[in-house]
């Protein structure tokens, strides 16, 4: 484990090298200059998208729709959040805690996730069809202290990504800038329906550095207000206008079904999100959860594949949009399946219920009643870490879903209870909605996995996507010990030399051999 010594150096030393890469990706020759970008971002992501060197060298060339990406976000966004969204983001998460969270999975045996949703409120000012907090009332609360706790413990474990939903979130601003404020660490992405961003709140924002939005959008005025009520697409108009006034990054969370697959994935609908500055858009099958729930919205499995490719598309290396889009379902193949039970993330509810998902609302432990680490190692997560993955064809990766006799067995297997705040129901009801549509999906999903993957089974690049989690610590135990010889044999030079610790601290940014030689022959002039 890190030292907090060493954990600070480290941190200022990537912190140092940000600033260096935003200048000179904002400077006249950024062209010329990214390579070094990527090298870092490579060496960022290694664990986490051990591709991602691969990816971004494709896509990322003069006159590329990333290339104008790139600089386009530079040129937009405000550079404090951008230094703060990458050095939280990608140092503090997706490095530095990846590795944290992999090391206390071994030790503690049990998923800690990389990612935590939670909600502050169940609290919210719309009343959206579909919508599972649509339900919830507005009673339940986490107080500011409860979530402070929350993140506390879970940055001890390595946890430093954390998204709000609800309710409405920003029901709750003033406590979520305080909170931002207090774990300066930490990313937290808000999904919001965006009507209670002003002025004085995008100020707060742009002041803390560490605050994404993923604003709800079902498409253009009419099919969103329908669902979101009259005006809705007015107020998310005006709150990206506003947003991109000030420098903030933010992007669209979309619900897809089958009345609006196609009008949300369109060109129409994506030159809009581009033109308003959102730099991403989050794609969600809709789930049928809740008492009530409308199966009939549900896509069927031609627009689920419609959908699949479109989005593909979208955010492809040539034609699509430069904006990323992500399908939650569809895009399992990356993440090595489902992402919940704690393995990748959790949702903690406003009644302080440990959920393995935001659309799975069974659990085993309250965070007023348990520890953190007691609520991670509740039997329905273990029932998860047991039975994952629950398919090998990556295109059905939800026990609920996809597969509703794993999410029916784990269930029951841990003895978890119904933690939906309105309509409790047993998991008897929730997959006689499931396993209509997880029958009708199969002969689709099985069609297009086959063809990509002939064997049935995913073949990665890297051993780290494919590997448990105990397996997965012993390999980036390997690769810190290498990576802290390498530091020793730096920190020994600098003595020699005399040099002062903030010194050695450049050194420790180094992102290439090229670059490392250079910070020995520095220190031994």
């Amino acid at each position: 484990m890190q030292s907090k010594l060493a954990h600070a150096a480290e941190r200022k030393a990537w912190g140092f090298a940000i600033d260096r890469v935003i200048s000179a990706a904002s400077g006249p020759q950024r062209e010329k200059n990214l390579e070094k970008l990527i090298d870092m971002a490579g060496n960022l992501l290694k664990d986490t998208a051990p591709g991602a060197t691969r990816g971004l060298r494709a896509g990322l060339y003069p006159g590329s729709k990333w290339e104008t990406f790139l600089f386009s976000l530079m040129d937009e966004v405000d550079h404090n959040i951008i230094k703060t969204m990458i050095l939280n983001g990608a140092y503090e998460s997706a490095f530095r805690g990846l590795r944290t969270c992999t090391e206390n999975a071994e030790k503690y045996q049990c998923n800690v996730p990389w990612i935590i949703l939670f909600d502050p409120t169940s609290a919210c000012n719309k009343h959206c069809i579909g919508c599972w907090a649509a339900e919830y009332g507005n009673r339940m609360n986490l107080t500011f202290e409860e979530m402070d706790k929350l993140v506390s413990d879970a940055k001890a474990l390595g946890t430093h990504l954390f998204m709000l939903t609800g309710g409405e979130p920003l029901v709750r601003k003033n406590d979520i800038i305080k909170l931002a404020e207090k774990h300066q660490d930490c990313v937290f992405n808000i999904f919001t329906n965006a009507s209670l961003i002003d002025q004085k709140f995008c100020e707060d924002v742009r002041r803390v550095g560490n605050i994404a939005f993923s604003v709800s959008l079902e498409g253009f005025e009419d099919a969103n207000d329908m669902r979101r009520g009259e005006g809705a697409f007015d107020e998310v108009m005006a709150a990206f206008d506003l947003m991109k006034k000030n420098k903030l990054i933010f992007g669209t969370s979309t619900a897809y079904t089958s009345k609006n697959y196609k009008a949300v994935t369109d060109d129409d609908f994506m030159d809009l999100l581009v033109e308003k500055g959102c730099r991403f858009a989050w794609f969600f099958h809709l789930m049928p959860v809740g008492a009530g729930a409308d199966v009939d919205l549900m896509p069927t499995p031609e627009q689920r594949e419609y959908v699949l490719n479109r989005i593909r598309e979208i955010r492809g290396i040539t034609g699509g949009k430069p904006i990323f889009a992500m399908d939650f379902q569809d895009d399992g193949e990356y993440v090595g399946g489902c992402i919940a039970g704690g393995r990748i993330y959790c949702h903690v509810n406003a009644a302080g219920d440990v959920e393995p998902c935001v659309f799975i609302h069974y659990s085993g432990a309250n965070i007023r009643e348990k520890s953190w680490i007691e609520c991670l190692q509740q039997p329905l997560f273990q029932a998860y870490r047991k039975h994952w993955p629950f398919n090998d064809n990556l295109l059905k990766p939800c026990p609920m879903l996809e597969n509703p006799g794993q999410i029916y067995m784990m269930v029951h297997e841990s003895d978890a209870h119904s933690s939906d705040y309105a309509s409790p129901e047993t998991v008897e009801e929730l997959v006689e909605r499931t396993v209509p549509y997880a029958e009708a999906w199969n002969e689709t999903a099985d069609r297009i996995w086959l063809s990509e993957h002939p064997t049935g089974k995913k073949v990665y690049a890297d051993a780290l996507s494919t590997v448990g989690v105990d397996d997965k610590a012993k390999l980036i135990a390997a690769d810190d010990a290498a990576a802290e010889a390498e530091l020793e044999e730096l920190a020994a030079d600098a003595e020699e030399m005399g040099a002062e610790f903030g010194d050695l601290e450049e050194a420790v940014v180094a992102a290439t051999a090229e670059e490392r030689e250079a910070v020995h022959a520095m220190y031994r002039k």
